[in-house]
């Protein structure tokens, strides 16, 4: 048999046991056809444990790969913001700038295992996806319940799909249309695979169909199935993590504006809002982003229960977390926040210059300008204590920030690192309608609508208004989603869809980045697009040993 990279079901009832890490054997294609995958799948009841080892996967420290790699976490924290324009890290930057500045030492070499750990992580949730799909209807127990499940696993699988050809294929303004490559469509179990384990690349095209085919599927089986997530999984801590019919929803609306088919984005964001929806108020969005509510589609949940230790997200990005407790913030783009109205609650969750500084006095007057991992680090005493000040009037949960624009919007619910993640959030969808709706609505009037709601209604700014139109309507749609959407993981992803450089301004330029980051890239200084800052190269685990890409 041609090997691949595949895993047995059993590795999601290892999950669920809450092991800190699953098998580390990458091409490991022994058959899921096993007497323990039968008894996997004999019941509804434990059918709906695979489902729960996706879960779990999606928040695990996996072992192959070390400290940093961890599921979601990784995607958000690593790819998301580390490469993107608004998220800065002083501390990481000197050590971490290769992958900040998207050298491409390492986006183009197909060895490295910041190449392969995210081909490496859908794939699994894929493999388990599919073991799902194929055999859950000979489970024993009701047609809705094997309804809601295979609903499910076509989710995952979707979602998986879809960040897959986020990373490693074009984005579609260059892939004429989908005509350029998109990623291997693994739709069935290797045993049921049989020997033809090899498979080309499809097109990017044809990725898509894939993901609005498995979408349409899964929202036609919960509908069919009568079951909400809380029916299935009553007697779960939470059943955020789980996906039902508005997470489909959700990620086909994230499909469609990725794929730039507006209209498709712009009505399936309306399906997922619904006619009753909720937003945060003040005192919920400055929580800490670490427990799910309302507002919250989709998830990944994590509590002490199953803490991951020093691999967790909220390690580096918590307020209150390990990192900050050792004087180690994460801190947003200056250039970009001081954009923004103190009316903003958003802004208040920053250490921005009215929080440090006193009459008379300048950015660089008060922080370490040299470059290194204290670039941006208070050197001024009645600065730093100023900041902390308000640091602990806003937050209180929050430890005492170091760095001037520090971030205090996350927070942990536990040491190191324990807290839950939101994947999907209504603010996301009232987004996406803000911004399909710009090319569907020549009017501008929807886009404003939406916009207003979020910020306006909301409470996020009670004196915001959006009367825009134009090029400026575009650049405010794109300018409050990165604000409310600050290091949840979309900044590189957006920009890389958008066709928009990443840009980030140095201390001498008024900004906050140490050179090691600072600058342009994406595009050269004469507007010439740089594929290799925007796409990975296809992990050599998988060229290597599926003979069927010809991959030069």
């Amino acid at each position: 048999m041609k090997q691949i990279r595949t895993y047995i079901l059993a590795l999601g009832m290892g999950c669920l046991a809450g092991l800190t890490s699953c098998s580390d054997s990458w091409l490991d294609t022994k058959s899921t056809q096993t007497v323990e995958g039968d008894d996997l799948f004999s019941s509804t009841s434990n059918a709906r444990l695979a489902i729960n080892g996706l879960c779990r996967i999606m928040v695990q420290q996996h072992s192959y790969y070390g400290q940093s790699f961890n599921g979601e976490g990784t995607m958000k924290l690593l790819y998301g913001e580390y490469m993107g324009e608004t998220f800065n890290f002083p501390y990481m930057s000197p050590g971490w700038y290769p992958i900040m500045i998207g050298d491409a030492n390492y986006t183009q070499s197909n060895s490295t295992i910041y190449d392969s750990y995210p081909w490496y992580y859908y794939y699994m949730l894929v493999s388990g996806a599919n073991a799902v799909i194929g055999r859950v209807e000979s489970a024993e127990g009701s047609q809705a319940e094997r309804d809601f499940l295979k609903a499910e696993a076509l989710t995952f699988r979707a979602y998986s799909f879809m960040r897959l050809s986020e990373f490693y294929c074009d984005p579609w303004y260059k892939s004429n249309n989908g005509a350029t490559d998109g990623i291997v469509l693994r739709l069935n179990e290797v045993a049921d695979a049989g020997e033809n384990t090899d498979m080309p690349l499809s097109t990017l095209a044809k990725t898509y169909e894939q993901i609005y085919s498995d979408l349409d599927e899964a929202i036609r089986l919960y509908q069919s199935s009568g079951l909400t997530r809380d029916d299935m999984y009553g007697d779960a801590s939470s059943t955020i993590s789980y996906p039902d019919e508005k997470v489909a929803h959700s990620i086909y609306a994230r499909a469609a504006l990725n794929r730039q088919d507006y209209g498709k984005a712009l009505s399936e964001a309306g399906l997922a809002l619904g006619d009753n929806y909720t937003l945060m108020d003040k005192s919920s969005y400055y929580s800490g982003f670490d427990t799910p509510n309302d507002e919250w589609v989709w998830g990944v949940y994590n509590d002490a229960s199953e803490t991951i230790w020093y691999y967790g997200w909220q390690l580096y990005m918590a307020c209150n977390g390990y990192y900050a407790q050792n004087g180690i913030n994460v801190c947003i783009n200056r250039s970009f926040i001081e954009q923004f109205p103190d009316t903003d609650i958003r802004k208040g969750l920053f250490l921005t210059e009215k929080t440090f500084l006193s009459e008379g006095q300048k950015f660089t007057d008060v922080i370490d300008a040299n470059e290194g991992q204290n670039t941006g680090y208070f050197i001024s005493e009645d600065a730093y204590n100023k900041a902390n000040a308000y640091v602990k009037q806003t937050v209180p949960n929050a430890v005492e920030q170091g760095f001037a624009y520090a971030s205090l919007k996350f927070q942990a619910t536990g040491q190191p690192a324990v807290g839950c993640q939101p994947i999907i959030r209504n603010s996301e969808l009232l987004l996406i309608k803000a911004e399909a709706a710009y090319y569907e609505d020549a009017t501008g009037k929807q886009s404003q609508d939406a916009l207003n709601e979020l910020n306006a209604t909301s409470g996020r700014d009670a004196s915001y208004s959006c009367t825009k139109t134009g090029d400026e309507l575009l650049k405010e749609i794109k300018k409050y989603r990165a604000l409310e959407l600050w290091g949840e993981g979309f900044d590189w992803f957006d920009h890389k869809r958008w066709g928009d450089p990443v840009v980030r301004h140095g201390i001498k330029e008024d900004g906050n980045f140490s050179g090691y980051i600072s600058g342009t890239y994406g595009f050269t200084e004469s507007g010439e697009y740089v594929s290799t800052f925007w796409k990975w190269i296809l992990p050599g685990r998988e060229t290597d040993y599926n003979t069927a890409i010809d991959y030069k």
